[in-house]
């Protein structure tokens, strides 16, 4: 056990002293009603005593010009900032990229910077945790990921100057040289009709009933993402049915999604996106699942009412087990099918890119940047000269009999009449 060995007083509140497990001298002070302890680095009693005058006297200058920090603990710091930005999630005026910042801080940063002093983190200390991260990665991070572990990163900086325990000037400059990723992770239709096939499949064998439920619900999730290239996650979770709008001409409806909360919305506001027709059988089948449903019920849901994260692990173990999980262009997951859908509508050339873009509530500028290797094709048929008849492969499915076109058109008069009487389809 650490203790102290010897002992000199220099002024009132200023004294310098020995521990038994170093050779340095402390200096330990006073200034106004509170004791700093601070090592001199020096071995020499006189040259510790001559330093600790001159600690204490750049103390009080800091004092006077409002520049004195308490240093804290990299997790003490890193622990406010999460507890801060879930207060601001929770009261709705957090951003939704705070749940990443939240994931990256606990899972790399306070198990690396730990107890390190903030104030200690340097670019020596960065390049080592640069180091440490690459091992735990197992690859090079990508610059969009090295972005979003800086800008959490900042947000512990910005807590430790707010609470004074860093000054400005002692932010270390964060870089972002990593790979460049241009091209995103995406599924053909064939595989994608595969993993439907799949998560049905499995959804029959399951021993459990929750667990059949929850299979259920990941095919209408993945239905969801595919017809609409909405964002899995936040975008998706908080949908209520009250959000579905059906908008009805005769035999034929449109339906509409507005989108309340997601990763753009603090800036840009709810934005509607305009579901395909092929989703219109995902929808019917949610419908008959839950005929007691109310305008303010989640549309993502267990029939007992509860929500479940497990539909994320769910979708990524049925694209392993038949090996759609791994791409020449990265890992592929639930995510990708977002992708997959901004894809499939460029090749298909139905829309333009800032229609796209709005409906995918993105930029033009990271769809050019990302779908380069498809944009190309939009223009083939003004580049090549040739006219390439439309297949119209999934309106196909949509050329019904007049006994099952009655029945849509039924549906749709029952769907409207509801969302017009208590606000949900």
């Amino acid at each position: 056990m650490t203790s102290q060995i010897e002992r000199h007083d220099i002024a009132p509140g200023l004294y310098i002293f020995l521990q038994s497990n170093s050779k340095r001298w402390y200096a330990r002070f006073s200034l106004h009603g509170k004791w700093y302890c601070k090592t001199t680095k020096e071995v020499d009693k006189d040259r510790a005593t001559a330093m600790a005058h001159r600690i204490f006297i750049e103390y009080e200058i800091r004092s006077q010009t409002n520049t004195l920090t308490t240093s804290k603990r990299f997790k003490d710091v890193a622990e406010k900032a999460i507890n801060v930005m879930k207060a601001d999630l929770a009261r709705g005026a957090g951003k939704a990229i705070f749940e990443d910042y939240i994931g990256v801080l606990e899972k790399y940063h306070i198990p690396f910077f730990d107890r390190t002093y903030i104030t200690s983190i340097d670019s020596n200390k960065l390049r080592d945790f640069d180091i440490w991260r690459e091992g735990k990665l197992k690859r090079q991070p990508a610059r969009s990921t090295l972005m979003t572990h800086n800008a959490a990163m900042q947000m512990v900086f910005k807590e430790a100057i707010d609470s004074k325990w860093m000054l400005a000037v002692q932010v270390p400059a964060l870089t972002t040289n990593g790979t460049t990723t241009v091209r995103r992770a995406a599924f053909t239709p064939s595989e994608y009709e595969k993993i439907q096939d799949h998560l049905y499949h499995m959804e029959e064998s399951s021993r459990k009933e929750v667990t059949r439920h929850i299979r259920e619900l990941t095919q209408d999730y993945a239905e969801f993402v595919i017809h609409t290239g909405m964002r899995p996650g936040t975008e998706l979770d908080n949908l209520t049915w009250g959000d579905l709008h059906i908008e009805r001409h005769d035999d034929k409806a449109t339906f509409f999604i507005t989108i309340r909360k997601g990763k753009t919305t603090l800036h840009t506001g709810t934005r509607e996106v305009v579901c395909k027709r092929a989703l219109q059988q995902t929808i019917w089948r949610m419908t008959e699942r839950f005929p007691h449903r109310k305008a303010t019920d989640l549309i993502f849901r267990l029939p007992g009412g509860s929500s479940t994260n497990e539909i994320g692990r769910t979708f990524n173990a049925a694209i392993k087990e038949i090996g759609l999980d791994n791409s020449p262009h990265g890992k592929r997951t639930l995510y990708s099918l977002r992708h997959s859908f901004i894809t499939w509508e460029l090749i298909a050339q139905k829309v333009t890119i800032d229609v796209l873009a709005r409906q995918c509530g993105t930029s033009i500028e990271m769809i050019e940047r990302h779908y380069s290797h498809v944009i190309p094709r939009m223009f083939s048929q003004q580049l090549s000269g040739v006219v390439i008849p439309d297949k119209k492969e999934i309106e196909k499915k949509w050329e019904l009999q007049e006994s099952v076109a009655k029945r849509w058109k039924e549906r749709y008069i029952r769907w409207e009449a509801n969302y017009n009487s208590g606000g949900c389809i």
